[in-house]
């Protein structure tokens, strides 16, 4: 009989002085208030010098939201409300690390529209800065995310697809993506 187990873990590498994360679960999460979208600037990890919104990997037995809420408190200093959290995506990146390491994180996309205290920055999000939701910085975001990152700030929910190259700074095909109604079968 064959067993599949399923773990998630993660294993920090630094090659060139750059961090390569290896990471199967995560969360993103992007504030939002007054149709503009709250980004600060990654100081570190995947995503490093890159406009980005605030997550990183579930631990243990969290669920996405509370991994999400536990992550505003970090990197942004601010307490998010559950019931103001609205999940608006899934995207898996297949990674290839720089020693042919290849996975696949799986994170889980949120808009938060409601939060107690002012976002501000930490050691992980520097120079946060709001952006018109029609006007961000997507060439200095993830690459993937000017393709998927658009169409959820137009109102859709995504499942997407994006393959990585080493330290996730180029995209090695198309990324596939697909609207859905709601995440009830993922």
């Amino acid at each position: 009989m064959n067993k599949i187990i399923v773990f998630s873990f993660f294993v920090n590498r630094r090659k060139n002085m750059q961090e390569e994360k290896i990471l199967l679960n995560a969360t993103l999460c992007f504030p939002i208030k007054d149709r503009k979208v709250l980004l600060g600037l990654k100081a570190k990890k995947i995503g490093q010098g890159r406009w980005n919104g605030y997550g990183g990997g579930i631990d243990g037995k969290e669920t996405p939201e509370q991994s999400i809420l536990r992550e505003l408190a970090e990197e942004a200093k601010i307490r998010a409300f559950p019931d103001f959290l609205e999940k608006v995506a899934i995207v898996d990146f297949h990674n290839n690390n720089s020693d042919g390491v290849a996975f696949t994180c799986r994170a889980h996309v949120y808009f938060v529209s409601k939060w107690e205290g002012e976002p501000q920055e930490t050691e992980e999000m520097l120079k946060l800065m709001w952006f018109d939701k029609n006007a961000l910085p997507l060439d200095e975001m993830m690459p993937a995310d000017k393709e998927w990152l658009p169409i959820v700030l137009a109102g859709k929910k995504v499942i997407a697809e994006a393959h990585y190259g080493p330290f996730q700074k180029t995209l090695l095909e198309k990324v596939k993506l697909r609207c859905v109604d709601s995440f009830a079968r993922v």
